[in-house]
Protein backbone atom coordinates (compact mmCIF):
# COMPACT_ATOMS: atom_id res chain seq x y z
CA UNK A 1 0.00 0.00 0.00
CA UNK A 2 1.32 3.26 -1.32
CA UNK A 3 1.97 5.88 2.05
CA UNK A 4 -0.15 9.30 1.41
CA UNK A 5 -1.85 11.93 3.61
CA UNK A 6 -4.98 11.00 3.55
CA UNK A 7 -7.93 13.22 2.34
CA UNK A 8 -9.93 14.15 5.04
CA UNK A 9 -13.47 13.38 6.11
CA UNK A 10 -15.60 16.13 4.68
CA UNK A 11 -18.19 15.80 7.57
CA UNK A 12 -14.97 16.72 9.69
CA UNK A 13 -14.07 20.33 8.26
CA UNK A 14 -15.11 23.17 9.14
CA UNK A 15 -18.50 24.52 7.68
CA UNK A 16 -16.83 26.87 5.60
CA UNK A 17 -14.18 24.59 4.39
CA UNK A 18 -16.99 22.63 3.70
CA UNK A 19 -18.59 24.71 1.47
CA UNK A 20 -15.10 25.33 -0.41
CA UNK A 21 -14.85 21.76 -0.64
CA UNK A 22 -18.46 21.43 -1.70
CA UNK A 23 -18.26 23.92 -4.64
CA UNK A 24 -15.39 22.28 -5.99
CA UNK A 25 -15.74 18.32 -5.40
CA UNK A 26 -11.90 17.38 -6.38
CA UNK A 27 -9.59 15.24 -4.56
CA UNK A 28 -6.79 17.98 -4.98
CA UNK A 29 -9.28 20.33 -2.95
CA UNK A 30 -9.95 17.85 -0.42
CA UNK A 31 -6.37 17.27 0.12
CA UNK A 32 -5.91 21.07 0.56
CA UNK A 33 -8.40 21.21 3.03
CA UNK A 34 -5.89 19.26 5.21
CA UNK A 35 -4.40 23.12 5.12
CA UNK A 36 -6.95 25.43 5.99
CA UNK A 37 -5.82 28.61 6.53
CA UNK A 38 -4.53 27.66 2.60
CA UNK A 39 -7.27 26.43 1.02
CA UNK A 40 -9.55 29.43 0.32
CA UNK A 41 -6.65 31.17 -1.63
CA UNK A 42 -5.39 28.43 -3.65
CA UNK A 43 -8.79 27.65 -5.18
CA UNK A 44 -9.59 31.30 -5.41
CA UNK A 45 -6.16 31.44 -7.26
CA UNK A 46 -7.33 28.33 -9.41
CA UNK A 47 -10.47 29.72 -10.28
CA UNK A 48 -8.64 33.07 -11.94
CA UNK A 49 -6.65 31.13 -14.12
CA UNK A 50 -9.48 28.92 -14.95
CA UNK A 51 -11.98 30.72 -15.39
CA UNK A 52 -10.75 34.76 -15.36
CA UNK A 53 -7.89 34.82 -17.48
CA UNK A 54 -7.32 36.67 -20.57
CA UNK A 55 -5.13 33.92 -21.69
CA UNK A 56 -7.13 31.73 -24.09
CA UNK A 57 -8.47 27.81 -22.42
CA UNK A 58 -6.58 26.20 -25.31
CA UNK A 59 -3.39 27.42 -25.11
CA UNK A 60 -3.61 27.39 -20.83
CA UNK A 61 -4.29 23.48 -21.47
CA UNK A 62 -1.75 22.83 -23.79
CA UNK A 63 1.10 24.54 -21.00
CA UNK A 64 -0.78 22.55 -18.07
CA UNK A 65 -0.55 19.05 -20.42
CA UNK A 66 2.59 20.00 -20.97
CA UNK A 67 3.52 20.93 -16.73
CA UNK A 68 1.81 17.82 -16.02
CA UNK A 69 3.95 15.54 -18.44
CA UNK A 70 7.40 16.95 -17.45
CA UNK A 71 6.39 17.05 -13.86
CA UNK A 72 4.89 13.07 -14.05
CA UNK A 73 1.62 13.75 -12.20
CA UNK A 74 -1.09 11.68 -13.90
CA UNK A 75 -3.72 13.09 -11.59
CA UNK A 76 -2.89 16.81 -13.32
CA UNK A 77 -2.62 14.53 -16.69
CA UNK A 78 -6.12 12.69 -16.27
CA UNK A 79 -8.10 15.80 -15.04
CA UNK A 80 -6.94 18.27 -17.96
CA UNK A 81 -6.85 15.39 -20.59
CA UNK A 82 -10.61 16.05 -20.30
CA UNK A 83 -10.39 20.09 -20.00
CA UNK A 84 -8.26 20.38 -23.14
CA UNK A 85 -10.44 18.16 -24.91
CA UNK A 86 -12.95 20.14 -24.37
CA UNK A 87 -11.67 23.40 -25.48
CA UNK A 88 -10.09 22.09 -28.69
CA UNK A 89 -6.59 20.51 -28.11
CA UNK A 90 -6.82 17.06 -30.19
CA UNK A 91 -5.53 13.71 -29.45
CA UNK A 92 -2.91 13.68 -31.84
CA UNK A 93 -1.73 17.19 -30.49
CA UNK A 94 -2.08 15.41 -26.63
CA UNK A 95 0.28 12.67 -27.83
CA UNK A 96 2.90 15.20 -28.97
CA UNK A 97 2.60 16.72 -26.09
CA UNK A 98 3.38 14.02 -24.35
CA UNK A 99 5.85 12.24 -25.98
CA UNK A 100 7.51 14.99 -27.88
CA UNK A 101 11.35 16.42 -26.14
CA UNK A 102 11.14 19.01 -27.16
CA UNK A 103 8.05 19.45 -28.39
CA UNK A 104 8.37 20.99 -32.39
CA UNK A 105 5.88 18.87 -34.19
CA UNK A 106 2.63 21.58 -32.74
CA UNK A 107 1.63 24.57 -34.33
CA UNK A 108 4.32 27.98 -33.41
CA UNK A 109 1.92 28.78 -30.47
CA UNK A 110 1.65 25.04 -29.11
CA UNK A 111 5.32 24.61 -29.63
CA UNK A 112 6.40 28.33 -27.75
CA UNK A 113 3.64 27.21 -25.11
CA UNK A 114 5.32 23.86 -24.48
CA UNK A 115 8.68 25.60 -24.63
CA UNK A 116 7.62 27.84 -21.66
CA UNK A 117 6.12 24.98 -19.73
CA UNK A 118 9.69 23.05 -20.22
CA UNK A 119 11.57 25.71 -19.06
CA UNK A 120 9.74 27.25 -15.90
CA UNK A 121 9.41 23.44 -14.37
CA UNK A 122 13.03 22.01 -15.44
CA UNK A 123 14.27 25.49 -15.14
CA UNK A 124 12.53 27.33 -13.06
CA UNK A 125 13.59 30.48 -14.25
CA UNK A 126 11.93 31.61 -18.40
CA UNK A 127 14.86 32.15 -20.63
CA UNK A 128 15.34 35.60 -22.05
CA UNK A 129 14.83 34.46 -25.60
CA UNK A 130 11.38 32.66 -24.11
CA UNK A 131 9.84 35.46 -22.10
CA UNK A 132 10.63 38.04 -25.25
CA UNK A 133 9.01 35.38 -27.45
CA UNK A 134 5.78 35.55 -25.55
CA UNK A 135 6.04 39.23 -25.07
CA UNK A 136 5.75 39.87 -28.41
CA UNK A 137 2.95 37.09 -29.15
CA UNK A 138 0.91 37.37 -26.30
CA UNK A 139 1.88 41.26 -25.01
CA UNK A 140 2.55 41.72 -21.38
CA UNK A 141 -0.80 40.71 -19.72
CA UNK A 142 -1.19 37.32 -21.38
CA UNK A 143 2.64 36.76 -20.44
CA UNK A 144 1.92 37.35 -17.42
CA UNK A 145 -0.57 35.12 -16.98
CA UNK A 146 0.96 32.25 -18.82
CA UNK A 147 3.95 32.40 -16.60
CA UNK A 148 1.30 31.90 -13.36
CA UNK A 149 -0.60 29.66 -15.21
CA UNK A 150 2.88 27.50 -15.52
CA UNK A 151 4.01 28.25 -12.06
CA UNK A 152 0.76 27.48 -10.46
CA UNK A 153 0.16 24.25 -12.30
CA UNK A 154 3.91 23.13 -11.17
CA UNK A 155 2.96 23.72 -7.61
CA UNK A 156 -0.35 22.16 -7.52
CA UNK A 157 1.42 18.92 -9.47
CA UNK A 158 4.22 18.89 -6.60
CA UNK A 159 1.47 18.94 -4.08
CA UNK A 160 -0.79 16.31 -5.79
CA UNK A 161 2.95 13.73 -6.43
CA UNK A 162 4.06 14.53 -2.78
CA UNK A 163 0.57 14.24 -0.56
CA UNK A 164 -0.48 11.33 -3.20
CA UNK A 165 -3.54 12.86 -4.46
CA UNK A 166 -5.85 10.07 -5.70
CA UNK A 167 -7.63 10.78 -8.68
CA UNK A 168 -11.68 10.69 -8.69
CA UNK A 169 -14.01 8.59 -10.08
CA UNK A 170 -16.07 10.83 -11.66
CA UNK A 171 -13.71 13.07 -14.54
CA UNK A 172 -13.89 16.86 -13.62
CA UNK A 173 -15.30 17.70 -17.03
CA UNK A 174 -18.80 15.73 -15.87
CA UNK A 175 -18.43 18.25 -12.69
CA UNK A 176 -18.28 21.20 -14.37
CA UNK A 177 -21.01 20.29 -16.84
CA UNK A 178 -23.02 20.67 -13.63
CA UNK A 179 -21.04 23.43 -11.89
CA UNK A 180 -23.26 26.75 -13.21
CA UNK A 181 -20.22 28.67 -12.62
CA UNK A 182 -17.49 26.25 -14.63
Amino acid sequence: METGIPLPAIGDLSPDLQGVVKGFPLNVILMMANAPASTKALVGFANTILFQSRLDARQREIAVLRVAHVTRSPYEWAQHVNLATAVGVSAREMEIIRSEEPVASLDDDGNLLCRVADEISRDVRLSDEGLRLILARYGVREATELILCVSYFNMISRFLESTRVPLEDQPVLDWLKGNPSG
